[in-house]
């Protein structure tokens, strides 16, 4: 079964500090220091994002999904980030 893809997402930037992201007409940065399991991912596992809803984001090469709640809010999400304890 192939995914139907509601919006088109692309890597437009990366950094040392992270990477920009456009999302439909939304543009989204994703930092490493909140977003760890980027931050030593290749240009091209980075760059190859697919949407399989309207509402999340899924990096197959590093077979990590994302709500996009979690991308525009990511305190608010339940993303695990190591050094977060309270």
């Amino acid at each position: 079964m192939s995914a139907i893809c509601f919006s088109h997402a692309e890597v437009t930037s990366i950094n040392k500090l992270g990477f920009w992201l456009q999302f439909g007409a939304e543009e989204l940065y994703l930092p490493f220091v909140e977003f760890p399991r980027f931050e030593h991912a290749t240009v091209a596992q980075i760059t190859g994002v697919v949407c399989p809803s309207a509402s999340r984001l899924y990096w197959p090469a590093l077979d990590l999904d994302l709500p996009l709640d979690t991308i525009r809010n990511p305190f608010a999400g339940d993303y695990d980030r190591p050094g977060h304890d309270c």
